[in-house]
């Protein structure tokens, strides 16, 4: 059974810094894709970053210069780094993996609060 856990979030002011972590636990996998989504109240989630196993990453506009996605193949872990935060990225952060078989796991989400 695959786990996917997040830690790192909490209350942080504008401008200021968070780093989002995020391990798989259980079996061992190598996940073709790893992202991180954020959902608020009344939205859906929004696709944040991702990170390929290659190594390509990918941002939405927003998040541009700002966040930065890594990972750790050998250990199945992804990083968010999130700087130069603003009011409007406050949301529930979740972990997301995507096996070869295609088959997807969320992390159960944790908490990122912008605001001075």
């Amino acid at each position: 059974q695959v786990q996917l856990v997040e830690s790192g979030g909490g209350l942080v002011q504008p401008g200021g810094s968070l780093r989002l972590s995020c391990a798989a636990s259980g079996s061992i996998f190598s996940f073709n894709v790893m992202a991180w989504y954020r959902q608020t109240p009344g939205k859906g989630r929004e696709l944040v970053a991702t990170a390929t196993s290659d190594g390509r990453t990918n941002y939405r506009d927003s998040v541009k210069g700002r966040f930065t996605i890594s990972r750790d193949n050998a250990k199945n872990t992804v990083d968010l780094q999130m700087n130069i935060l603003k009011p409007e990225d406050t949301a529930v952060y979740y972990c997301y993996g995507v096996l070869p078989s295609s088959r997807a796991y969320w992390g159960q989400g944790t908490q990122v609060t912008v605001s001075s």
